[in-house]
């Protein structure tokens, strides 16, 4: 499986990313922001997370007028998979490939620690590996990632089986620590070609640094 992770200016998750998906057997290219077309053999993109261009204007902003995003777009609307993380959900929601925006956390606080993620809906190829209502441990690390979308926007998410993950306690009882809507940690396009979530599993592939937990969100795509 080849696997292309995005770099721009201020990215700094892309090697986590590399190292994640290589774990996992995959065939992985990083590939800067200024190239115009996307490998012919890509199976996945991913949009890393990060800080691309130090989160000026607003995060993900910038980064979506980059030459590379035309052909992202084109990528997607072809029936591509494209996941991103984190700033990389930031910059999808900003490309309009997913639905909603990404604000500032309710406390106004940068977040960074292990939190519990419940999943919702499974049947697409991100999480076709784990079982609706399992709860995992993955970390987040991030200043805006308190999801907005309104009431119309929510219905529709909920009635196309979008919302992906929704933060949890361990039990997988709703517990928020960015104020998003609904609790949402990641979400979908009606497709179910194009990923979006705010925590990183690429983080949580081995034990030893506190969870395998990603290990099983990021198989789908190789099953695919």
């Amino acid at each position: 499986m080849k696997v292309v992770v995005l770099q721009f200016p201020g990215t700094n998750c892309e090697y986590d990313t590399v190292h994640a998906f290589k774990t996992l057997g995959a065939d992985v290219e990083i590939l800067w922001h200024k190239s115009e077309t996307i490998p012919n053999d890509t199976d996945l993109l991913v949009v890393a997370g990060g800080f691309s261009y130090g989160d000026y204007l607003r995060s993900g902003a910038i980064a979506r007028f980059s030459p590379v995003m035309k052909a992202v777009s084109s990528y997607a609307q072809d029936g591509g998979k494209v996941l991103g993380i984190c700033n990389g959900f930031q910059v999808l929601t900003e490309a309009r490939l997913l639905p909603g925006a990404l604000k500032r956390n309710e406390h106004l606080h940068f977040l960074s620690k292990y939190h519990h993620l419940k999943v919702i809906n499974n049947d697409n190829t991100f999480l076709e590996k784990l079982d609706k209502g399992d709860v995992v441990n993955i970390p987040i690390a991030h200043h805006d990632g308190n999801y907005f979308i309104d009431e119309a926007g929510l219905k529709e998410l909920e009635e196309n089986n979008q919302i992906l993950l929704k933060y949890t306690d361990a039990e997988g009882n709703i517990s928020n620590p960015n104020g998003s809507v609904d609790s949402i940690a990641g979400v979908c396009n009606k497709e179910k070609n194009v990923f979006g979530l705010m925590p990183h599993p690429e983080r949580a592939m081995e034990l030893i640094l506190g969870s395998d937990d990603g290990v099983k969100m990021l198989q789908g795509f190789l099953d695919a």
